[in-house]
């Protein structure tokens, strides 16, 4: 389950994205979410996703 607080959620995501994923976008469709989503819920804790490091920072 993914977590529902953005703190957790950015903790979670990221350390997905290091150990599993190559992009935001893979991780997004193998985990079925909406990346928009994704995106907008760790926006409000202002991280934003990098795409040369692979994470939100």
């Amino acid at each position: 389950m993914i977590p529902r607080d953005p703190v957790m959620l950015l903790s979670y995501v990221n350390t997905q994205l290091r150990d599993f994923y190559s992009s935001l976008d893979a991780f997004c469709e193998d985990k079925d979410i909406s990346r928009e989503e994704l995106v907008e819920k760790l926006s409000s804790i202002d991280y934003q996703y990098d795409t040369v490091t692979n994470q939100f920072v």
